[in-house]
């Protein structure tokens, strides 16, 4: 490298050092991509920053809002923390230009609602920190477009309630925690809870709620404990709820289950039923029930289909048929209908629900056509037995050149008399004196018998003939 190069690129160096030096704001310390401006008294978001950072550290200050384009000129922008300011306001374009931010801190602040323009361009955000703020709203959209999140603090707020109908498989694939701990909410939605993927089910944290006890509330937890779910085993003496009558008695209702006599086993239908298994043919009709336990006036049904991303689609065309009676319907099925149907029935009335789930099998036409089930292999193979044992004890060929006529069989009788017989291949052997005598002319027989059954000590031996064939030999 030439002496030219080398000043060149020492002078570049040296610029961006210094240019990198001018943009650090005053009380913070910048090290290479890591700017960290915590604890500072800043009341205002800084105006210049270096454009390579990637962590950016505002916690413990004194801002109150955010304006729209604040985090422009930061393209590498990842780490946010801006905890413990006081930021009540964001402008709905606060993050237009942060679109690769992954990771943001707004815990301990003064938010109050948490609407969908703020979050719409955080494409990439995987960890969002709301807690410890005065949230009591979050809209229904909020978390829209948000597909790479997995997880949401929102606990130590003002929350009475949550759309948990907006998380969902498709919509948050990669969402496995999302905490609601330490709020107002004083009931769920079972219908829109029981959907949450299981995934969600299993990180979601409703402990130090003031929820009223209800068999549908203490129903869900009571299954999430049989489940080993996280969220209740680690905090099982958290949940609390609260009985009817004056005062209201906080109860830990997953330790003390004799406060809810009235939720007996029977009347409390598992959340998620043991899958019914269905094999069908491509191109038959199928009919899935979401029949229960309940039988209430006003019943209102949900189905979860593997294909739920076009699910209306395939109701319009008539690909899926939804019945009164709750059951789901395919006219024509096919192989890319497979997979797992969840149903919910609730009583609107009594807001008691109960779920099912279907294990949808479709099997090709090609598949299907077999030469022999096992009925007809099993059948095939008696039949063909029994025709040979048929032959073989009427159609034996005579060795004598002319068949003799068939002698009668002897008079079986009991033990001791005057007629004889033969014994049975399955007797138990006799003793000299019970042994019967075979006369030498008299023509071979075989005789099948019952084993021999012995009465009383002392008392007579016989045997009884259940199957006789005779067969015809030469005399000896």
């Amino acid at each position: 490298m030439t002496c030219s190069a080398w000043l060149a690129l020492l002078s570049g160096s040296v610029f961006w050092l210094c240019f990198s030096e001018a943009n650090c704001p005053l009380g913070c310390l910048c090290i290479s991509d890591i700017v960290n401006c915590g604890s500072v008294g800043m009341d205002k978001f800084p105006p210049l920053l270096p454009p390579t950072i990637s962590v950016l550290d505002l916690s413990h200050n004194q801002l109150t809002w955010l304006a729209a384009g604040t985090f422009h000129g930061l393209p590498g922008l990842n780490v946010l923390r801006m905890s413990h300011n006081q930021i009540s306001l964001l402008s709905p374009a606060a993050f237009h230009n942060a679109s690769v931010l992954r990771h943001l801190d707004l815990s301990s602040n003064r938010l109050q609602v948490v609407s969908v323009h703020p979050f719409q361009d955080l494409l990439a955000l995987e960890e969002l920190l709301l807690y410890n703020n005065r949230i009591s709203l979050v809209e229904s959209n909020a978390f829209t477009g948000l597909s790479k999140l997995q997880k949401i603090y929102l606990s130590l707020n003002h929350l009475t309630d949550f759309p948990f109908f907006s998380i969902r498989k498709h919509s948050h694939p990669k969402l496995v925690l999302l905490d609601l701990s330490s709020n107002r909410m004083s009931g769920l939605p079972p219908d829109e809870v029981v959907l949450l993927p299981t995934v969600v089910q299993r990180g979601l944290f409703i402990h130090n709620n003031s929820l009223i006890c209800d068999c549908s509330v203490c129903r869900i937890f009571w299954h999430w404990e049989k489940e080993g779910y996280e969220a209740v085993r680690d905090f099982k003496d958290n949940y609390l709820c609260k009985t009817n009558g004056e005062p209201l008695v906080s109860v830990r209702f997953l330790r003390s289950p004799r406060f809810f006599e009235n939720c007996t086993v029977e009347k409390m239908i598992s959340l998620i039923s043991p899958k019914a298994d269905v094999k069908v043919y491509e191109g038959e009709r199928v009919r899935l029930d979401c029949t229960g336990t309940l039988s209430g006036v006003v019943l209102s049904y949900f189905w979860v289909i593997p294909q739920e991303d076009n699910s209306s689609q395939l109701i319009q065309n008539g690909s899926l048929r939804l019945n009164p009676d709750g059951s789901l319907e395919i006219p024509a099925v096919r192989s890319s209908d497979s997979g797992i149907y969840q149903c919910v029935a609730m009583d609107v009335t009594r807001m008691i629900n109960e779920s099912r789930e279907v294990n949808l099998t479709v099997v090709s036409q090609h598949m299907a056509g077999e030469p022999f089930s096992t009925g007809y292999t099993t059948v095939l193979g008696c039949t063909v037995t029994l025709l040979l044992i048929l032959m073989y004890l009427y159609l034996t060929p005579c060795y004598c050149g002319c068949c003799t006529p068939t002698t009668p069989l002897p008079t079986i009788s009991r033990l001791g008399e005057e007629h004889q017989t033969l014994p049975s291949v399955f007797d138990a052997p006799l003793v000299p004196e019970q042994e019967m005598k075979i006369r030498e002319d008299a023509e071979r027989h075989v005789v099948f018998f019952e084993p021999v059954v012995q009465d009383e000590p002392g008392g007579d031996l016989y045997s009884k003939a259940i199957n006789t064939a005779v067969r015809q030999g030469p005399t000896s």
